[in-house]
């Protein structure tokens, strides 16, 4: 919930003298990191859709960066490194650990965090109050720390975590910024060498966000901030995150408007309503006036931008009421949707709607990816959206114009009273889904007739059909207590995307297959609309086994080029619980994987995985062309945030934040030195 609260100025502190006094006027790190500003000159931010530097650069140079939340503007994930390669990978250890429980008012177990590292210096966002920490990349050692102290703000916030990151800003000449966006919706500038607010950015160095929201701030509206900013020339991009939506207090909230904001001064420059008013393209798609109340539909995923072409890709989200859409019927433009918006102005260049008046929650979660890619013989200059629904939705990134047919399908209706659905939804003909859709008998454990016999007698209480059937009511009329759905509300694919190979055209996506139950019921006491999620069936498990046969955590790869699946792999073996329970006795178990997403990693060399929150500590390297497991290395927790790579002094390291004893903290691992 969300109510207006005095803002309490942000203060720091920064474990070096007088860290904490004014930054000078005009003091925008202009001297900061000379030193590792000379040796940066040899790698420069990637440009989108392509690698920004050849191996044998970076390992001449002793240096590479990681300068972007996913490594380049284009959100690839990828790094032409190629220090740790198959011959060697299985030697990595632990170069240093930074412990992050010690940060906010309580340890924070995940941290989602992808650090960023430049200009010779690791940049991470840390505890629930999201404070900032510089780190030395070599050795692991706290450089300064910033926190914020945003009181009843921070305590009435939705988001209270550190977040998924921060962003980076050079103007090339020494002006440089650090941009962090506050669990209490504030837009904050640091200065990279420092950690002090940039003076002259906002009112030193902050933007209140409360400002110009459109919709009333009350005790049961919500808005905040997850993945970080992206910053394209001199325009910040930012997306808002609301409180999860299976269960809104209210029809009304505030709406999800993406804003630019001038990177030097912190001045408004754009607003992008993602829920049109009277007047504007997409108003006539929210009917019966429902436009005036709904809000959400902003975007919470990470995003990416072509610089050439000046265009920001935003991937939005569903309206509120994510499972009941009587409140708001229509197609519901924005919402759903990737969009492509001018930088400079926030002007529509183009949108694609995936999802037509979403009921699933099925709202895009990962940062488009760019790609250049050659189909039939054309070179296209692409942009990809994974989604949770298990598809790879590809379009020319400067048309809109689909890559492969996308095709008009019907779908079914739903008996939900009040409830609208859509007639048809957007079906993709390439590539193929990644991960199951719908569900069936098919989708039913079948290890052992009993456990077959088992699932079909469990899943007898519940609806279920091909993908986008509708959600049901708790306690139905035909006596069912919910729609089986898979994939799940959280994918399918989720925020940690996938890592694209400009090199091969191979994009790799992990996901999971996670079936749950798609119940509503009204609970007038808690909400006004008219159905919100509860009530359902319990999803049974059997003998300790999940419902619907492995694998139940997967890696895909996809060629890009000819919209074709390459290799499935499961995230891993069977698990120690599954492999020795006693209904498998004397079974020969496959590798099911974990149910969990595997985030992914893609060097010049390697495929690098984990298999994902709540599952083993390990980190892996796969064999890119086939998915085989090279190595294995343990680590102290299971892997809660994405993986990064650079290289400092001619050492490649890998990062990535995972659960710890006393909290989350970030783990290099690198070649004996």
């Amino acid at each position: 919930m969300m109510k207006l609260a005095s803002r309490l100025p942000p203060i720091c502190l920064v474990l070096f003298a007088a860290a904490c006094a004014p930054a000078p006027e005009g003091g925008d790190g202009a001297d900061t990191g000379a030193a590792a500003g000379a040796q940066a000159d040899a790698a420069a931010p990637a440009a989108a859709g392509a690698a920004d530097a050849s191996a044998g650069e970076a390992s001449q140079a002793g240096y590479f960066e990681w300068p972007e939340y996913r490594a380049n503007l284009a959100a690839q994930r990828y790094s032409p490194l190629a220090q740790i390669d198959r011959d060697n990978v299985g030697d990595l250890r632990v170069a240093w650990r930074w412990y992050a429980g010690n940060y906010g008012p309580r340890p924070e177990q995940r941290n989602q965090t992808t650090p960023l590292m430049v200009n010779g210096v690791l940049y991470a966002t840390v505890g629930t109050t999201r404070n900032v920490v510089a780190i030395d990349p070599a050795m692991g050692e706290t450089l300064w720390v910033w926190r914020p102290d945003e009181g009843e703000r921070y305590e009435n916030a939705p988001r209270r975590s550190s977040g998924r990151g921060l962003s980076y800003w050079s103007d090339g000449q020494g002006a440089e910024r650090l941009i962090v966006v506050t669990p209490g919706f504030n837009l904050v500038a640091l200065d990279p060498g420092t950690g002090r607010q940039v003076p002259g950015f906002g009112e030193n160095g902050m933007v209140d966000m409360f400002v110009g929201l459109r919709g009333e701030i009350n005790e049961q509206s919500s808005i905040g901030n997850t993945s970080p900013a992206i910053v394209v020339g001199d325009t910040i991009v930012i997306g808002p995150a609301h409180a999860v939506g299976m269960r809104p207090p209210s029809r009304a909230n505030l709406k999800g408007d993406v804003r630019g904001f001038d990177v030097r001064t912190g001045q408004l420059l754009w607003t992008f309503r993602t829920i049109p008013e009277p007047g504007e393209p997409g108003y006539e798609t929210w009917l019966e006036g429902s436009a005036e109340y709904t809000g959400n539909a902003g975007v919470w995923a990470p995003m990416a931008a072509d610089e050439e072409l000046g265009l920001v890709y935003l991937p939005t989200e569903i309206p509120t009421g994510d499972m009941y859409g009587g409140h708001r019927p229509g197609d519901n433009l924005y919402a759903n949707s990737l969009v492509a918006v001018d930088a400079r102005t926030g002007e529509v260049a183009w949108h694609y709607q995936l999802i037509h008046h979403d009921i699933w929650d099925w709202d895009n979660p990962t940062a488009p990816i760019l790609m250049d890619i050659t189909v039939d013989g054309e070179d296209i200059r692409a942009v990809a959206q994974i989604t949770k629904q298990a598809w790879v939705y590809t379009f020319d990134r400067e048309t809109g114009e689909p890559v492969w047919p996308i095709e008009e399908r019907v779908v079914g209706p739903s008996d939900v009273p009040g409830e609208r659905t859509a007639l048809t939804q957007p079906f993709p003909t390439k590539p193929p889904p990644f991960d199951r859709q719908g569900f069936s008998e098919d989708d039913l454990i079948d290890f052992t007739p009993d456990l077959r016999a088992e699932a079909l007698a469990g899943m007898e209480q519940f609806r279920m059909g091909p993908i986008y059937t509708p959600p049901s009511l708790a306690n139905a009329p035909d006596g069912t207590r919910g729609t089986l759905m898979l994939p799940s509300a959280t994918g399918g694919a989720n925020w940690e995307g996938g890592a694209y190979d400009p090199e091969t055209g191979i994009l790799y996506v992990g996901s999971y297959t996670n079936a749950w139950v798609m119940a509503i019921q009204s609970e007038p006491d808690f909400s006004d609309m008219r159905y919100i999620q509860g009530g359902g069936g319990e999803l049974p498990w059997l003998e300790g086994l999940p419902l619907v046969k492995p694998p139940w955590g997967r890696i895909t790869a996809i060629d890009m080029n000819r919209g074709e699946l390459l290799w499935q792999v499961p995230n891993g073996p069977t698990p120690d619980d599954v492999a020795n329970n006693p209904a498998l006795a004397g079974l020969d178990i496959p590798p099911t994987g974990s149910p969990t997403r595997p985030p992914t990693l893609v060097t010049q060399t390697l495929l690098f995985s984990a298999p994902g929150w709540g599952a083993q500590p390990l980190f892996r390297a796969h064999d890119k062309a086939t998915g085989d497991v090279l190595a294995e290395i343990d680590l102290p927790g299971a892997v809660g945030g994405l993986p990064m790579t650079y290289m400092i002094d001619g050492r490649q390291f890998i990062v990535m934040s995972v659960a710890g004893e006393r909290g989350a903290e970030f783990v290099a691992l690198a070649l004996p030195e």
